[in-house]
Order: structure tokens, then sequence, then C-alpha cells
């Protein structure tokens, strides 16, 4: 690609970027499911999306050589991939099959890593890093998911709104992204301005205390244990959260909606549906979906009735949930993988990430809810009704190699947050633990779990008592496996409590494992 037309694709990008407003970009994306409706009639299901996905196909199969030779390897000719139907045919990309069998330019477009402005780096389950290429365009397209947000939840569009990025910055792929895509924002007329901290915990607190009075809101940026450390840091030292009208964008973790209620509350959330979103995002293809008010509406109403959110889910876990634009980044599902194909730096299709989960269009999630006697549609529009869209649904798992198997029930970490979430209990622990299972002296199984105390909180009988019956509690109500599958007399979990850091458990600067094997 010559310099010039590498020009013109970052100019028309930005200028279609900041020239349709989110409303009518959301509308036209809609709108292309009733074109391709009609341009397939014989199909009877042509998601939304289809049409975009294969003209994604046609051109990465044309214009990426390490696509072009594993459609080879595979024997396919992309000229026989016409139909949604032909797609679904495609083998699946993964790092293995195809990331790390190829040299980093020949899976950019024409083989040319020059093409790509921006590397970022992701370590991965295995620690070895992987590189992301990715240019300018790629980065709009995600901008609009932050604009989602902070239109539909923050209304940042009417608020003087300060941005601090809490995401380590450096190479990893957080930290950056977040913050052009927050600046992308500002050009395009929204009164953000953003500041860049990184995860320095002292640092984010002067910012804060020190600018955050100029601003009718500050945005908290970064992953949610972090930003939950920093909250509490600041409320040990006096800082009066509520003077700031907090809002949170997090990524990178599930956690409960109990979890979001208690944060909030500590920073004054007036209302946990517009005042926090959560990203599901990864480093091979940016932001895939995220939060809206409509999704955590939902999962709030999940959280409080895990019957419905079982037959739903399949699982006794809750899932993140969010919404997703189908033209930007398109999914499927395999065998409870889900599958994605979108465009970036590295295009892919039909690429094979490792999460569990599942797709909900939007009617259908309606229907379901209905069945409960649930309108979420009507609950927002008590407080205005902004950021009900008609996009669909995905959800995701954390990974399942974070459970442990008792008595044949799975048992997940985040049905023992939710027990260490309880307002009796939330404010002398961190919320960190290790769940294994053990034998005692006559081989007898049980279920041990650590849990780490809050700083300066010492541990007692009557706290372990009160974490133990909060913890089995919570697996009884969240949990059909663990209530019908573990024997009455082996339900107890033997509970050990210990300080913060400690370094056998919970050492300082390592990644947390919630599960032993």
């Amino acid at each position: 690609m010559n310099t010039e037309s590498q020009r013109q694709r970052a100019v028309s990008a930005y200028t279609d970027f900041l020239n349709t407003p989110l409303d009518i970009l959301i509308q036209q994306h809609l709108h292309t499911r009733v074109e391709s409706a009609q341009q397939s009639p014989q199909q009877e299901e042509f998601p939304h999306g289809a049409a975009s996905v294969l003209s994604l196909f046609h051109d990465v199969a044309t214009s990426v050589p390490a696509y072009k030779h594993f459609l080879a390897e595979h024997a396919i000719n992309p000229d026989s991939i016409q139909t949604f139907a032909d797609f679904q045919t495609l083998p699946l990309i993964t790092k293995e099959n195809y990331l790390l069998r190829h040299p980093l330019a020949n899976l950019c477009r024409h083989g040319q890593l020059e093409m790509c402005d921006m590397i970022a780096v992701s370590s991965g389950s295995t620690g070895k890093p992987t590189f992301w290429p990715r240019f300018f365009t790629d980065e709009l397209q995600i901008a609009t998911r932050f604009e989602q947000i902070f239109h539909d939840s923050f209304a940042a569009d009417t608020k003087r709104t300060l941005a601090v990025i809490c995401f380590t910055l450096g190479t990893w792929v957080g930290g950056m992204y977040t913050t052009n895509c927050c600046r992308y924002l500002a050009s395009k007329g929204y009164p953000v301005t953003v500041i860049t901290p990184g995860n320095n915990k002292e640092e984010i607190l002067r910012v804060v205390q020190e600018l955050g009075i100029a601003f009718e809101q500050v945005v908290l940026l970064g992953y949610p244990p972090f930003l939950k450390d920093v909250i509490d840091t600041g409320i040990a030292r006096g800082i009066e959260w509520q003077r700031y009208q907090i809002k949170l964008v997090m990524a990178g973790e599930v956690f409960s909606e109990e979890w979001r209620s208690l944060v909030g509350e500590r920073v004054g959330f007036q209302h946990p549906c517009y005042d926090s979103a959560s990203l599901y995002g990864t480093a091979d293809a940016g932001v895939l979906g995220n939060e809206t008010p409509l999704s955590i509406c939902i999962r709030r109403f999940l959280a409080a009735h895990p019957e419905a959110a079982r037959t739903l889910f399949g699982e006794s876990r809750l899932p993140t949930l969010v919404q997703y634009d189908p033209v930007s980044r398109f999914f499927e599902v395999k065998d409870r993988a889900l599958l994605f194909s979108g465009d970036n730096g590295i295009p892919l299709v039909r690429y094979n990430i490792l999460d569990t989960g599942g797709i909900i269009n939007y009617n259908a999630m309606q229907q379901f809810l209905a069945q409960y006697g649930f309108d979420p549609v009507t609950e927002l529009q008590a407080h205005g009704g902004r950021g009900v869209r008609p996009l669909p649904f995905v959800y995701v798992f954390g990974r399942s190699n974070f459970t442990v198997s008792y008595f044949g029930a799975n048992i997940y970490p985040e049905n023992v947050s939710v027990g260490l979430e309880q307002p009796e209990i939330r404010d002398w622990v961190t919320g960190k633990f290790v769940m294994q299972v053990k034998e005692d002296a006559d081989q007898n199984r049980f279920l041990s779990i650590v849990v780490e105390l809050a700083p300066g909180e010492e541990g007692n009988e009557q706290r372990r008592q009160a974490i133990t019956s909060s913890i089995l509690t919570q697996l009884l109500r969240l949990n059909s496996e663990f209530a019908n599958y573990v024997p009455p007399e082996y339900q107890m979990p033997q509970i050990a409590l210990v300080p913060t850091s400690d370094p056998e458990y919970f050492p300082v600067g390592v990644k947390h494992r919630y599960t032993r094997k």
C-alpha cells in the first residue's frame, strides 16, 4: 500500500467517526440486517452482520498472506464460500494453528507490518508475549464502544468529564488503547479530558483530589480489583468520593453484582445501571462488546434470580453480559466456545479465543425475561431510558480452568466471591481467596478456602464462622450442582483466615489464582 492510500484510509475513517453521531451509526448497522436478509431470502438464518463478515472473509483471503496459506493447507478455494452456510464450514483459527505459525508481517494485509502504526503486547496465559499490530482506523472502531458507554451510561456528551486512565501504561494493550479511544471522543466534541496516571495508586489519588472538583464527573478506567483497592485506600485516607460523581469503566475480570453494589456504595453511585460499565476486551481485537444500562439491568435481575440465570446461561455462575455490534465484531458459538471475526491490524476470521459463553439476540432476551415478569426497558425508562438499543447480547464466562470439582459438582470462584461480598463480611476481607479440594487423615475430601484479611484486620473464630456460614449459604443458593451432588455432611467449607499479602497464598506482585489443584 502506498503512502497516499494509507493517508486516505486514515482521513476517511476519521471523517466518518467525527461526523456520524452514535445514534446514526448504530442505526446504520442495525439497518444492514434488513438489507442482508433481502439479499438472501432462501436462507432462513441470515444473522445480523453476516453480509459484512462474508465480505471481510473475501478481503482477508485475497490480501493476507498467512490466511491464504491457511486456506490452501485446508484445500479451500475462497470463491466457493458464497453464503453464510458456506462461511460456517471454514476451519477455526487459533493462536497455535495460525498466529504462532507465521511471521508477524504475513498476518497483516499484503504482508506489510508497516501498514500498522502501533504494536501492543499481551502476555497470555503462557506468559510468552504475543504482539498485536494495529492501525489508527482499528482504534476508531473501538472508540465507538467507548462512545456508547460515555454517551449512553454517563451522559458525557453534556457533562464536563475527567477520564482517569488506571490501566497499566506501556506496551500492554489496555492503557494506551483506552487513552487513545477517550481522546478520539474529545475530538468528536465530547467535553472529555484525559489524564494518564496508569496503575500508580498515589498519582491516581492526587489527580482526583486536585483536578476532580473542576469537572462534573470523574471516570476511573481500570481492572476491577485494582479500582476497588484505589477506592478503599482513598476512603482510609479520608477522601470523600461522593464529591466527584465517580463513574467506573472496567475490563479484564468477571465480577458479581454484589461487588458492583459494594463499590457503588463506597463511591456514591446514584444508579448502578448508569454509573459503571465493563468491557469485554481482548488484546487480539480490542473491545468486542460492552456493558450497557440494559445489559446491567438484566444482569442485576438475574443475580437476584439464580434459577432464571441457570436456565438462560446453563451454569451456576453469572457470566459477564454485554451487547455487541455484529457489523464490527461478528460472534458465533461452537460447542459453547465463542468464535469471533473482525477487522484489525491482524484481521481474524472465525477465531477461537478459548472463551466459553453464548449469544442471545435482542428479541429472544426480551421474551425470556417476560416469562419471569421482568421488563428491563420499562425499568430503565424511569431513569430517562438512555442506553436501550436493540443490539444482540454475548455472555462470557471466566476461563473454566479456574473451577474445582467436588463430588462431581463444579464450584466456581464467582460463587465464593458473593459470600465474601455480603455486608456483614466485606469490610474486613480483601475479596481474594484460594479454593482447593483436600483430603483429611482418613482420606475424606473437604473443600478448603483460604481467605485474605484486609490490611490491619485480624482473624478470630467468630469471623471464621461468619465467613463459613456466608459462603455455604451462597453456594447452596447459586450452585444447584453443589446443593444436589455434595452430601450435606461434606458441604461445610473449611475456612482459614490469613493476613494481607500472606507469602504462601497471596504473594505481592504475582497474578492471583483463585484455585489450586
